[in-house]
């Protein structure tokens, strides 16, 4: 397989909120990422979305990388990749997202 990524992937398991459109509806789910870069992400859901559909994203950074404080990275990009497969008698999906932009945000509640 030739590898397309143009930019590094970082190893993170982050907790992320992403609201994509499930059967028309937009419905906000937790999940949690297995790999991010400036330009995409890797996440894994409990419910699948649509392929090419657009979503919003966001995950807290540790107080180890955000140096202390909470910070939350916003995100909009598209679904590019949906993987799912049945593992221990439990449905898993893998969702690989190009990242369009993104914003990364202070949180003042968690700075605290």
């Amino acid at each position: 397989m030739i590898e397309r990524r143009t930019t590094r992937r970082y190893d993170l398991s982050l907790p992320v909120v992403v609201s994509a459109p499930v059967g028309g509806k937009a419905i906000p789910q937790k999940g949690k990422t297995r790999d991010v870069s400036t330009r995409g992400v890797y996440l894994f859901l409990d419910r699948a979305v649509s392929q090419d559909s657009d979503f919003d994203l966001t995950m807290v950074l540790p107080t180890e990388v955000a140096g202390g404080g909470g910070v939350l990275v916003r995100a909009v990009g598209k679904v590019v990749r949906v993987e799912e497969w049945t593992a221990e008698g439990s449905q898993h999906v893998g969702i690989g997202a190009m990242i369009r932009r993104y914003e990364i945000v202070r949180n003042e509640s968690t700075a605290r």
